[in-house]
């Protein structure tokens, strides 16, 4: 039957309002169909018997533009705009107008904005996924600036990690009329407002579902035990959400299921283990849930698990020798736990095993050869162990699949196997930070794929430049603490380098023009003494400087900031801290792309260079101070120089900043408001001439962990309203002029050192200070305190009580 007009219509009125964006922008027009065939046939569309369309499906197109056509389709069953960028609310759109759509498919399209309550109209929905928008901004902001994200914390403006909300209708208004929803995936949706009672709204509603995805919704736990009405649940996927705790029947509420995810969910005490052995469960990924305790328990021969993610957990133990009876394991990620040990021999036996991760552990014993013979091994890191000895030859290394190794940091010995070197497809190789043999670098050059190559800590023997050599076209190279004492000649045929690091050797002398290459990205030269020239040779005059985003020049000797900085637009790390760097800041070096900036341990004099017919004071206004250009700063150490003058209250206003560190100078004057700088970790002040209160604005920094603002002379009383902070765990105000008394119970639930010494605290302590704290330090000497503490208090709690007059029950410390 062929495609009727009514339908036609539509389609075509959708392709003119449609265009390809590849790169958000407008590209080209969407000429995908051919109006002179048969609607039917074109590409994405499907149709019934009738000549009705009821399927369309435009995912991965990079369209956008407007979609409103489609609901004069009033027969479409599936809609499918996955992976678009459409970027767009979806108020405008009428989709109670789809009564018989059953899928509906709009993930990772940059939607944002409320969730429409048309969409609860759906009844007959049996798929829903919205899921995912904020990875499209991410493809977005990458696409406006590809060196977003490499060294930032919060890759994208906070309104748009969660791009979709539901607040009206909430999330139980949108559920209520779907009973026949079998798949709900919400990724990324915000359902904070609701976060509660969420897990009892989808038991009593979606008694069908199979499938539920709602990872990073803002959702507060635990799990509610109800969960486990749902008794054809088989994929339950919660990652980034604080559940914190399961119910105690999750092994019930798990019995049917086939794959679990629960990634960093902050879940601590012990995770019930049985669930490993369920018969029906193929994939589990509980990790980066550092409190989750656990270990692995003994599996049977008829185990279906085929994907087991434990990395970044507290699972300890030895590894089972029955791990060998995982015949379908195919990814098994163990890394970043307190697992000891030996690398159970039975591992040899799992033949579908891709990806093999056991880094950073405590596993010992040596690696048995027989690891590097599994058929369908890609991936193998057994890096940052306790593993020694030897690594035996093996066999068939030309047929071997591995792409990755990663050996480094243990402590092997020996040389490196032939059999290594002759693997084919092997990419990365890490196998720096051991004990073995002395190497020549040429014994690299038969892996023709090499891309990625670390070596710290080798003594490494680079016999001078060898032009018959064909060495492979690196674009990583780390030769981190090598003993070398001049820059390898080889790397001037390294035309593909992006990352290269150099660090920690004996390397002396000017950098010559030919390690800048032009597809240099990372370069890493901290810890050698080194220069760079001043102008180029005329001989040089068609040379340029790569664009680099990172630059690590710690500890090489220098007395000025390269002149080489001048060119760096889009720089966004920057180190140079311990070096001889005098004067003012040039103002070249305050890039708007800088994210991170270490300048600690210098001999700097001034934050602002200033111009011709400019005063000191005018260059300290903050619109005129060029670190306020500096919107996407996260880290910024300039501690230990010659600072003086005020802070600049910009630093304040910076929605990113992450680490302030200003320590050890002459800074005066107040701190300045923190009242946008709300992802603040750390604030360190001390050591400066700081005065006035500590700004309140500090209370909205709802991320600091430390704060120390010791040796100033800021008057003030104790800061009491800074408990509402959840995660301080470090608080210095010594040495200052804070007063008054201390009367108040605290109630600073995560506090682990408090150091208010040398200030002017007097009056009596009550017994119950600091009683529901976890402190393990505690230093209140050189105030005019008095009076009892409890007992239970004294355990565990490093004192010091120097000049006061402090009763524990009968201790007296003086």
């Amino acid at each position: 039957m062929q495609c009727l007009d009514d339908q036609r219509a539509p389609l075509l009125q959708l392709q003119h309002h449609l265009y390809y964006a590849p790169n958000f922008t407008f590209s080209s027009k969407f000429d995908l169909w051919d109006p002179n065939t048969d609607c039917c046939s074109w590409e994405g569309v499907t149709c019934d018997a009738y000549g009705h369309v009821v399927g369309i499906g435009l995912s991965y197109k990079n369209l956008s533009g407007s979609f409103h056509s489609i609901f004069d389709l009033h027969h479409l069953q599936h809609l499918n705009l996955a992976g678009n960028n459409f970027n767009t609310t979806l108020f405008s759109y009428g989709f109670d107008k789809l009564q018989n759509l059953t899928h509906l498919n709009l993930s990772s399209s940059c939607f944002h904005g409320q969730i429409p309550v048309e969409i609860s109209f759906l009844k007959r929905l049996v798929s829903l996924d919205l899921s995912n928008q904020y990875s499209c901004y991410l493809r977005y902001y990458t696409i406006l600036d590809p060196y977003r994200g490499v060294y930032y914390y919060y890759p994208l403006p906070y309104e748009l990690q969660q791009p979709l909300k539901l607040e009206n209708p909430n999330f139980k208004t949108l559920i209520k009329n779907l009973r026949f929803l079998t798949e709900l995936y919400l990724d990324g949706v915000n359902i904070s407002s609701q976060s509660a009672k969420w897990c009892e709204t989808t038991s009593l509603v979606l008694s069908n579902l199979r499938v539920l995805s709602l990872s990073n919704c803002g959702l507060k736990g635990p799990l509610c035990s109800s969960l486990s009405r749902l008794s054809f649940l088989s994929k339950l996927i919660l990652d980034w959400n604080p559940i914190s705790y399961l119910p105690p029947n999750f092994l019930e509420i798990s019995s049917r299921l086939v794959s679990l995810s629960l990634r960093n969910c902050n879940l601590n005490g012990q995770f019930p283990t049985g669930i490993l052995l369920l018969p029906q469960i193929q994939s589990v990924d509980i990790s980066l849930n550092d409190q989750l305790m656990g270990q692995l328990p003994e599996f049977p021969a008829n185990n279906a698990l085929q994907s087991l993610s434990l990395f970044y957990t507290n699972f300890s133990g030895k590894l089972p020798q029955s791990i060998g009876n995982l015949k379908f394991l195919t990814n098994l990620k163990l890394f970043s736990c307190n697992f000891f040990g030996p690398i159970p021999s039975s591992i040899a036996n799992l033949s579908h095993l891709v990806n093999l991760d056991l880094r950073s552990n405590k596993l010992s014993g040596s690696i048995h050869s027989s690891l590097f013979t599994l058929p369908s091994l890609k991936i193998l890191y057994l890096g940052e162990n306790q593993l020694v000895g030897k690594i035996d030859e093996f066999p068939y290394a030309s047929s071997s699949l591995i792409q990755e190794l990663h050996i480094g940091n243990n402590y092997l010995t020996g040389t490196i196997p032939k059999s290594i070197l002759q693997l084919p497809r092997l990419e990365g190789l890490y196998i720096g930070g051991n004990s073995f043999s002395s190497m020549k670098l040429d014994m690299f050059v038969q892996l023709k794929n090499l891309k990625d190559l670390e070596l710290s800590k080798v003594s490494l023997l680079i016999e001078s430049d060898n032009r018959s050599l064909t060495f492979p076209q690196l674009e990583t190279l780390w030769l981190m603490s090598c003993n070398l004492t001049e820059f390898p000649e080889f790397i001037k045929r390294q035309d593909k380098l992006v990352d290269l690091d150099l660090s920690n050797n004996h390397i002396h002398g000017v950098v010559p023009n030919w390690l800048w290459k032009s597809s240099l990205s990372s370069l890493h030269l901290s810890f050698n003494v080194i220069d760079f020239p001043k102008q180029l040779t005329l001989s040089d005059s068609n040379f340029s400087f790569p664009m680099l985003r990172e630059l690590s020049l710690e500890s090489c000797n220098l007395s000025a900031f390269p002149e080489f900085l001048k060119s760096q637009e889009n720089i966004g790390h920057l180190e140079l801290s311990n070096n001889k760097i005098s004067g003012a800041i040039p103002n070249w070096v305050w890039k708007k792309s800088l994210r991170v900036l270490n300048l600690a341990n210098n001999h700097i004099s001034s934050l602002d260079q200033l111009l011709p017919n400019q005063s000191s004071t005018s260059s300290q206004t903050s619109l005129a101070r060029p670190i306020c250009n500096l919107s996407q700063l996260i880290n910024f150490n300039a501690s230990h120089n010659n600072l003086s003058g005020k802070i600049p209250n910009c630093l304040g206003k910076m929605n990113d900043l992450y680490l302030l560190d200003l320590q050890g100078n002459n800074f005066s004057g107040m701190l300045p408001k923190f009242s946008k700088a709300t992802h603040l970790y750390i604030l360190k002040v001390s050591e400066n001439r700081l005065e006035g209160k500590l700004p309140r604005s500090l209370a909205e920094c709802t991320q600091l962990e430390v704060l120390d603002v010791g040796n100033n002379k800021m008057n003030d009383t104790f800061p009491f309203w800074l408990e509402k902070l959840p995660y301080l765990t470090v608080l210095i105000l010594r040495e200052n002029r804070f007063y008054g008394q201390i009367k108040h119970r605290f109630v600073f639930p995560t506090l682990d050192v408090l150091d208010i010494a040398s200030n002017q605290f007097s009056g009596e302590l009550s017994i119950d200070f600091l009683q529901a704290t976890r402190l393990r330090s505690l230093k209140i000497g050189g105030n005019k305190l008095e009076g009892k503490l409890s007992r239970s208090l004294k355990m565990g709690v490093n004192f010091l009580f120097l000049k006061n007059s402090i009763r524990i029950k009968n201790w007296i410390f003086y």
